[in-house]
């Protein structure tokens, strides 16, 4: 199945949860400006900006009884992730405040890479297709430095203009969770200097809220035209950082006809996560508590230099290191969205696990088959893979079903990103601004945003 242009053919949907989600004034309560959560009319410029959001569903073949499916959400060959959905959904609400108002919007965007990339992307095809002019709209990501290998260049790059008003800024710190609280104190600090010197609204878009709406195209397409068999439940498993993908489905699910809803089970989740930010797994199976001793304890095997552990089936039996950064798109620590997660988890079904980069590596052969099955080209190198979103959810499943903690015959994996080396013209940290803290950010920002 493939749905060329989900955000098109689901836009009444989306424009109705958005108003359920965020409210006709969307109060924040805090003061930050916010561009109302109307969209555009549905023009021919606006569905040329909405085409790339394309959602295919295709089998991956059985694993040891279990019927494994696919949804690709990868699709926009300019980012090759999902977060294309909720950032095409984020700037077209800036784009209709503009063309209500004549007023000018910078974007402020926090994130460990793919977000950056499809909120540039998003801003990109903004501009390219008429609907706002690169005076009124820009944007500014900050990323943390272990994230500069996943960025790619633009025309938001390569042109003059575009890359001035659109910087990529470079936080070299230790956490690179700092770059949320750089952003977040640039928009607090600085947010009625930048509209009365700069006559541009600073809007930091990282709410939970911008991401339900548009993820519940999942769960609409998914009732359309794949939806599972009554009598057997579904899971649906996802490399997640804060699960903002599941819970947008879960939405979704929430929001069709009582009569859809009644063809199938209630559906369940399970999340998947690495050693570098396991927060998720462990508020899941501890009461809601993250708490570092209630990770196993790992033992060096000095044959092969190895960590092991077999206390816990959740978490990775060997391990290159007990600690290790499998991929920097997973760095949030403790996100709010736990106690939903688990909530969900605990009235509906599902679970989690841990994964590490050995087991991806040994897994690696056998993901790459079954993800071939499925329309999806792994690199024969896993070296080259720069994105591995997609690789984790699929080994933690194989590792699941290996470990019996998968009672479902029924696995939808939902892919969430992948990309290697080859796919993306990369950019490298001395063309990037440098910050340290969200002074250093004002100064760039005032340089994009001169009149």
């Amino acid at each position: 199945m493939i749905l060329e242009s989900a955000l098109v053919t689901y836009y009444e949907e989306i424009r109705a949860a958005l108003r359920d989600l965020l409210g006709r004034g969307e109060n924040t309560g805090n003061g930050d400006f916010t561009p109302g959560v109307e969209l555009p009319e549905l023009t021919p410029a606006m569905r040329e900006y909405l085409s790339v959001s394309g959602v295919r569903h295709a089998p991956m073949g059985d694993y040891r009884g279990k019927s494994l499916s696919l949804l690709d959400l990868t699709g926009n060959p300019a980012t090759l992730t999902t977060k294309t959905f909720a950032s095409l959904v984020i700037v077209a609400r800036a784009v209709r405040y503009i063309q209500d108002t004549g007023e000018r919007i910078t974007i402020v965007t926090p994130s460990s890479a793919n977000k950056a990339t499809a909120m540039r992307d998003a801003v990109l095809r903004a501009v390219n297709t008429g609907l706002v002019t690169a005076e009124q709209l820009n944007v500014v990501v900050v990323v943390p430095e272990r994230s500069v290998a996943k960025l790619r260049s633009s025309e938001l790059f390569t042109d003059p203009l575009l890359r001035d008003r659109n910087p990529i800024c470079v936080y070299r710190g230790e956490q690179p969770g700092t770059v949320k609280t750089i952003a977040r104190g640039l928009v607090d600090n600085d947010r009625e200097l930048m509209e009365t010197e700069r006559k541009t609204h600073l809007w930091y878009t990282l709410q939970l809220e911008n991401y339900l709406a548009a993820d519940v195209v999942r769960a609409l397409a998914e009732a359309e035209h794949f939806p599972p068999a009554a009598d057997r439940p579904r899971l649906h498993a996802h490399a997640v950082s804060s699960a903002y993908g599941l819970l947008g489905h879960a939405y979704g699910r929430s929001i069709l006809p009582e009569a859809d809803r009644a063809r199938s089970l209630p559906s369940r989740y399970f999340l998947v996560q690495h050693l570098g930010a396991p927060d998720m797994v462990l508020s899941l199976y501890n009461g809601g508590t993250v708490d570092e001793a209630h990770r196993p304890a790992y033992v060096h095997r000095p044959q092969d230099g190895m960590y092991v552990q077999e206390q816990d089936p959740h978490f990775p039996a060997v391990t290159f290191d007990p600690y290790e950064t499998l991929d920097p798109t997973f760095y949030t620590r403790n996100p709010p969205t736990s106690a939903r997660m688990n909530e969900l988890i605990g009235r509906q079904g599902g679970g989690g696990i841990v994964v590490s980069l050995a087991e991806c590596l040994q897994g690696y052969g056998q993901a790459r088959t079954l993800l071939g099955e499925a329309g999806v080209q792994l690199p024969a190198n896993p070296t080259a893979l720069r994105e591995w979103s997609l690789t984790m959810a699929v080994v933690g499943v194989l590792n699941a079903v290996d470990r019996g903690l998968v009672t479902e015959d029924d696995i939808l994996v939902h892919g969430s990103g992948s990309y290697a080396a080859d796919d993306f013209d990369a950019l490298v940290l001395r063309d990037l601004h440098a910050v340290e803290d969200a002074e250093s950010l004002r100064h760039v920002v005032l340089d994009a945003t001169v009149l």
